[in-house]
């Protein structure tokens, strides 16, 4: 197998041949697939009213016929569920009322954790998933656990993994548990301004019903969806008799009212800019409004973001940009919508939405220049989304934003001046997205366009940086058979971007592309130009289910010139990249699991000119218990290559075999203490190794607290980080020396959170992260030649005054930097939350930011973590008020 996965990459014509060759094998037998659904009829409210109390008392539940007769998938596949469960459905003219009964024979094993809204924890809940358009593809959850939490979320795409989820959903609505001899109760009520729905005077809209029962790992369905099987909305029973009901517009108002105090906690006397109490106000506000019963029109103006937590410390060393996950509310909703290429990780994306508002693109400096008055992030004028899905299965969406001109003040001690600098331009943001759905099988088709304009005066610094607009779109499709069980899936797209010529060369320089590179014969760079365009694409055929048998193949590719950065994520062009996949799964449980899968993949790229940059082969195991823990192993083999990335803009260099061996174990998710253990350890035929360990333990008592503990520890040996190019190298090397180092780096950390929830709408949750990283460069040398594995490394002579490298090449000598370090960190934040009514929120919020940087040739020590916490740092303290109502 690994041969034939060797031989398959070695040609991109041939893979696109054999995707040719399957689609048409297998759209031979594609056909759509009938079965007959489970039914239930809402029963119609008039008259009398629901008090939401968890109780089941109104006489309403005694009329009404209940879904019963639920399916475990889990731990039995196919068994009836060992307790009983029963759901019932009401309507008035408002709201979609929900009343359950789950019964239980020892009702003090109740899991019924206290914690705040969208995270159930380990508690037992119900889940009431809704297809209200009866699209057969998308689905919200609305979900109350037995202690009366609640969560919700949208599931935007069929799939039974769940790993499709989008908490950014928030509706609102109201909902209430109670436990009681018999097992507990719920009641949920839903309005209808909440749900999106036909104009249709008769209802018939798409339902499953879920309950977790922790304390057994048992999960039960009203319709089971075998884990062999893909598909989650379409395979939903109905839910009918929901009749004549109002045409819903929703209209809400969320402003709000904030404050915060900024304290600098070392400030200096001369910076007249620095007040050490620096306190400000603010005022904004959202709002959401429904057109008609298909879209929904979502704005911000001057949006408040002080309640959101602050991203993790990192150092790094690389050429590529750091990328935090989007945390801020009005981005995060429906954000899956936008999402074309996917993910995280390095995946490429069209939108990504921390460009929107985030530091400004120039950071004033120079002699005349002592301190320095700056924003830390832009700031939003003003934000508009429109999102919704018509009958005909069209899905839309789209962000306009515009940021603001910021500008910097500055100040000279010697002369006693200030000026204005200008830092930021005025800038638009603009990104359209539809997606129609196709055929019985719920396939897709669609088209995203982005687009950046910003207000930049010619000949200025800005506008020798920034593009001055930039334009990119792109079509995907996912065409799928037999309901799922194929799918063939893609993407293509282009880009445009325009400016100066120094703003061009800056992009055509930059580390996505280096189009610089000496010894690159097909690539182009050009100092005159004023734009640039690309494009990429991908293919992918891939078998989703099966009882044992799941396997995908894929091809890609990405042009020189392609560039998303103005408003997405692009981290490398100019490639050529095939892959297989093949997993053999087996999900009948024995007397000694309940599941394990195998999984051997490959992949290799190339860039334009022929050059195999990386190839990798992988196998992967995991394995579940019958006491529900599992774990995983994965094995690692990457032959030598070539890299030309590594001189960042010079030649080739050669990679070198490298191994990888990645393991962990988890605990069963679903106890009081959890546990999960990750270790990797990677390591070349250089001598180049890492080994990184991630514990972690979550402690849930069952009652009001949660505190979670995940320290971080790694420790690597590099032969290869580059320091610095400088000129006077030999002819060879283009006459440039591209000089790297060993370094020896140690990182440590300990993520803490600790959260308490005095009710469901009352928590106070703190995290905090001691961070430290040291980083030792020694060894010294340059690149000999192009594709050279080897480095040819000077003689050290000691260090000049600056405790810089000071080395000789045969009879030249020159300074190389040493930029060993040393850094210490200590970020938290305290939240107080209270949502005092439903929908409006007040926010309490103590932030620390503690940071200190030394040039120390030394390995941390645990004992460093501890001392994080007495470096000088900055505190914010932050007041938020919301208020929610709305005009229905």
């Amino acid at each position: 197998m690994i041969s034939f996965l060797l031989n398959l990459n070695r040609c991109p014509q041939n893979y696109f041949l054999i995707n040719l060759i399957f689609l048409l094998s297998i759209s031979l037998y594609a056909h759509a697939q009938t079965e007959e659904r489970r039914t239930i009829s809402a029963q119609q409210i008039k008259g009398s009213q629901i008090n939401i109390d968890g109780k089941l008392t109104e006489d309403i539940w005694e009329k009404t016929s209940y879904a019963t007769d639920f399916i475990q998938r889990e731990p039995n596949e196919g068994a009836e569920a060992t307790e009983q469960t029963k759901v019932a459905f009401a309507y008035d003219d408002k709201a979609l009322y929900i009343g359950a009964r789950m019964y239980s024979p020892k009702p003090k094993k109740i899991q019924a954790q206290l914690s705040r809204r969208d995270n159930t924890g380990n508690a037992e809940r119900l889940v009431v998933s809704l297809d209200a358009y009866l699209d057969r593809r998308t689905a919200r959850s609305f979900v109350i656990t037995a202690s009366s939490v609640r969560a919700d979320y949208t599931q935007p795409e069929d799939e039974m993994n769940f790993r499709s989820r989008d908490y950014s959903f928030d509706p609102v609505w109201t909902a209430k548990s109670h436990i009681d001899s018999l097992g507990w109760t719920a009641e949920m009520r839903v309005p209808f301004s909440q749900l999106r729905y036909s104009e249709k005077k008769n209802q018939v809209w798409g339902l499953n019903i879920n309950r977790f029962l922790p304390h057994k790992n048992e999960d039960v369905y009203w319709v089971m969806i075998p884990q062999d099987e893909t598909g989650w909305a379409s395979r939903f029973g109905y839910l009918k008799g929901i009749s004549e009901i109002p045409n819903v517009q929703q209209i809400e108002l969320i402003p709000y009212l904030a404050g915060n105090m900024f304290l600098d906690g070392n400030p200096n006397p001369q910076d007249p800019f620095n007040d050490k109490y620096n306190m400000e106000g603010r005022i904004g506000g959202d709002f959401k409004i429904g057109l008609g019963s298909n879209l929904k029109l979502d704005g911000t103006i001057n949006p408040d973001f002080g309640q959101v937590e602050a991203d993790p410390a990192q150092v790094n060393l690389s050429a590529f940009e750091t990328f935090f996950e989007e945390k801020r509310p009005f981005f995060t909703e429906n954000q899956q919508l936008f999402s074309v290429l996917g993910g995280g990780g390095r995946s490429d994306r069209y939108f990504y939405s921390r460009r929107i508002g985030a530091a400004p693109s120039l950071r004033p400096s120079g002699d005349d220049i002592d301190f320095v008055d700056q924003t830390d992030n832009t700031s939003i004028l003003g934000a508009s989304k429109l999102s919704g899905r018509f009958p005909s299965g069209l899905s839309v969406g789209g962000i306009a934003a515009v940021t603001a001109r910021e500008d910097a003040e500055v100040y000279n001690v010697d002369t006693d001046t200030f000026n204005e600098v200008k830092v930021e331009p005025l800038t638009g943001y603009g990104v359209v997205r539809l997606q129609q759905e196709i055929g019985e099988n719920a396939s897709t088709a669609g088209v995203v366009l982005t687009g950046v304009s910003r207000n930049l005066e010619e000949g200025t610094e800005l506008a020798k940086m920034l593009n001055r607009s930039a334009l990119t779109g792109g079509s995907d499709w996912n065409i799928r058979f037999q309901e799922g069980k194929y799918v063939l899936s893609g993407d293509a797209g282009f880009s445009y971007i325009s400016g100066e010529p120094e703003a061009i060369m800056r992009t055509q320089r930059s580390s996505a592309r280096y189009l610089q590179r000496p010894d690159a014969s097909h690539l182009d760079i050009d100092s005159t130009k004023t734009s640039l365009s690309g494009y990429r694409g991908k293919l992918e055929f891939s078998k989703n289910s099966g009882e044992h048998w799941l396997w995908e193949i894929e091809t890609s590719t990405k042009s020189p010139g392609f560039d998303l950065n103005d408003v997405g994520i692009l981290f490398t062009t100019d490639e050529i990249t095939t892959g297989a996949e093949i997993t053999y799964r087996e999900n009948t449980p024995s007397s000694w699991y309940q599941s394990y899968r195998f999984e051997l993949s490959g992949s290799s790229n190339w860039n334009y000119g022929g050059t195999l940059r990386e190839r990798e082969i992988e196998l992967s195991t995991r394995i579940q218990w019958k006491n529900f823990w599992f774990n995983f192993l994965n094995i690692e083999y990457s032959p030598r290559t070539f890299d030309d990335r590594l001189t960042r803009g010079g030649p080739l260099m050669g990679s070198p075999t490298s191994y990888g061996l990645r393991t962990g174990i988890f605990t069963n998710r679903s106890a009081n203490v959890f546990g999960q253990a990750f270790i990797s350890y990677d390591s070349d035929e250089f001598g180049g190794w890492e080994l990184g360990m991630r514990p972690s333990v979550e402690v849930r008592t069952g009652g009001k607290w949660e505190l979670q503990l995940s320290p971080r520890f790694s420790r690597e040996t590099s032969t290869r980080q580059y320091i610095t190019t400088l000129s006077g190298g030999r002819s060879e090397t283009f006459g440039k020396r591209y000089i790297f180092s060993n370094i020896d780096r140690t990182t440590l950390s300990l993520q803490t959170r600790l959260n308490y929830a005095f009710t469901p709408d009352l928590t106070i949750e703190m995290y905090a992260e001691p961070f430290v990283a040291s980083g030792n460069y020694y060894k010294p040398g340059e690149l000999p030649s192009p594709r050279s594995y080897q480095l040819d490394h000077y003689d050290v002579l000691g260090k000049n005054s600056n405790d810089d490298f000071l080395v000789s090449d045969g009879s030249s000598q020159f300074t190389v930097p040493d930029n060993d370090f040393l850094v210490k960190s200590f970020r938290s934040s305290i939240v107080l939350r209270y949502q005092w009514r439903p929908g409006s929120t007040f926010f309490l919020v103590w932030q620390q930011n503690r940071f200190a940087r030394t040039q120390e040739n030394r390995f941390v020590e645990l004992g460093d973590l501890v001392n994080a916490l007495g470096e000088t740092g900055d505190n914010l303290f932050a007041i938020k008020f919301t208020y929610w109502f709305s005009a229905n």
